[in-house]
């Protein structure tokens, strides 16, 4: 149900958005036809624009896991227990993880189910770095944690590395995604410039300028959408996705 309002709120918005793009383009213009296709750009722009805020929120969990882990060590090494040092971060630690933790450490009181409880907030982040540190507590949460702390080291050590190598990429193809967005809100801008002339919003008034303006439209879509994903790094593989 959540997730379906949220769904609903999004597609709330980006119709907002393009009714909105369409009125204000339609009092510079006066070209209902240039206004429509402006909307539809919006609403491309938009969409892609609050993809990139999830995978911001993404970018966000894998950045802080490090953290996660030193405050599991300091935890584990002043003495608390592995139940008590994961509630703490609901309190402590990186803000990313605190409403996951604080909703682990109400439920666990009530359930006393560790492993269902861990199992829930692994599903939430929902990411690779974030599944190896919460199977290394099951596994040690089983099997005794007589080495949970060297173990712990040696993740927050791999994640370090395998963050400062996805991030120096990043920086990379960054001049890949600058390129879609310069490529494809340049030829619209002009086209805005230009329809405060009668001339140019009469050649689009017409059918050859209406599939002229359409098919422009959705070339820009593809360019954009492919630049995008030819400027994105490959997602790490979720190993433990499943496991019960």
């Amino acid at each position: 149900m959540r997730i379906h309002n949220y769904q609903k709120i999004k597609t709330l918005k980006i119709a907002l958005a393009m009714f909105l793009a369409a009125i204000l383009v339609l009092l510079f213009s006066r070209s209902l036809i240039i206004a429509s296709a402006f909307a539809f750009f919006v609403g491309i722009f938009i969409t892609v624009a609050q993809r990139r805020v999830t995978d911001k929120r993404a970018s966000d969990i894998q950045a802080a896991a490090p953290e996660m882990i030193d405050h599991l060590i300091s935890g584990l090494q002043s003495g608390l227990s592995l139940n008590e040092s994961l509630a703490g971060l609901g309190k402590r630690g990186p803000a990313v993880f605190a409403p996951h933790f604080a909703s682990f450490r109400e439920n666990l009181h009530l359930t006393g189910d560790f492993h269902r409880e861990l199992e829930k907030v692994k599903s939430e982040l929902g990411q690779p770095s974030t599944d190896l540190i919460i199977e290394a507590l099951l596994i040690s949460k089983t099997l005794g944690g007589a080495e949970l702390i060297n173990i712990l080291r040696l993740l927050g050590n791999f994640i370090r590395e395998d963050l400062a190598l996805r991030r120096e990429i990043a920086v990379k193809q960054n001049w890949i995604k600058n390129s879609a967005h310069l490529s494809a809100g340049a030829p619209w801008i002009l086209l805005l410039l230009l329809s405060t002339q009668r001339s140019t919003a009469e050649a689009f008034s017409n059918s050859s300028g209406v599939m002229i303006l359409f098919a422009g439209l959705l070339l820009t879509a593809i360019a954009y959408l492919w630049m995008n994903k030819f400027g994105e790094i490959p997602e790490q593989v979720r190993v433990f996705v499943g496991k019960s």
